[in-house]
């Protein structure tokens, strides 16, 4: 039975959408990195410095030994090409990367020879920061340095979902309606009740329930988006996301 115009029309942009996705765009540039595979490694890179960082910190490291070995790590990591080793059929991108941060950290010359913040041709920005406050509001918790990771590359994961979900309203002038409704993304209780908020936006109630919704809508858009950039198969995509939700679902 052939698919019906729409059902094709969505395979279609699946496909198309998918195929710019982070993680595929680095697969697919083998040995010779295109300026858009490599900027697409760069934004993968971001994404898991963070959770990179809490693992190796939940490995023993101080502060400054930590940051150290994380930046060095993604510049040799760069510079090398180790991408080039990964095969998708061994796991998702963040399982890869940390595995090859753990033969990073067990390899005696790499450690005693990594390069000083600042000395790879790519230079990761950091928030140390909050990066460090993340890793002492985990201290009191009873957690493995993987599960210290997995835990942070999720929380990561949501708060850039956030944050793109946020620059979307802002660019369509309604910052101040996302402001209003981001407390009712994950469920029906926020500080103020919908009539409330209608009342202060000159809304009706019901105006705002359906705002809701459509926020709740973009958000699971947004964050599908976010989560393929990470997997090399678009029907990796759901499992991904159930794992997601089972890491989250723990951490609370």
């Amino acid at each position: 039975m052939a698919p019906s115009g729409k059902e094709s029309e969505n395979s279609e942009t699946q496909r198309g959408v998918f195929a710019t996705t982070h993680w595929s765009v680095v697969l697919a540039a083998g040995d010779s990195v295109s300026p858009p595979a490599a900027e697409a490694l760069e934004n993968l890179c971001r994404t898991y410095w963070q959770p990179l960082y809490v693992y190796v910190r939940r490995r023993g490291y101080g502060l400054e030994e930590a940051q150290d070995l994380t930046q060095s790590f993604f510049a040799l990591f760069l510079q090398k090409k180790s991408f080039s080793l990964a095969n998708p059929a061994r796991g998702r991108f963040r399982t890869f990367l940390l595995k090859s941060l753990q033969h990073f950290l067990t390899d005696d010359w790499k450690r005693d020879h990594r390069l000083k913040r600042g000395g790879g041709q790519v230079e990761i920005p950091w928030d140390i920061h909050t990066a460090d406050d993340h890793y002492a509001s985990e201290l009191a918790e009873t957690m493995t340095p993987e599960r210290a990771y997995e835990e942070r590359w999720a929380m990561t994961l949501l708060e850039q979902v956030l944050c793109l979900l946020r620059a979307d309203y802002a660019k369509a002038g309604k910052t101040q309606l996302f402001e209003a409704l981001q407390d009712f993304l994950w469920g029906t209780d926020g500080p103020a009740s919908y009539a409330q908020i209608a009342d202060g936006l000159g809304m009706t109630e019901g105006a705002i329930r359906v705002a809701v919704h459509r926020l709740r809508e973009h958000y699971r858009e947004r964050l599908r988006a976010e989560v393929a950039h990470t997997v090399s198969n678009p029907n990796e995509v759901d499992d991904e996301l159930r794992y997601l939700i089972q890491v989250i679902s723990g951490a609370r």
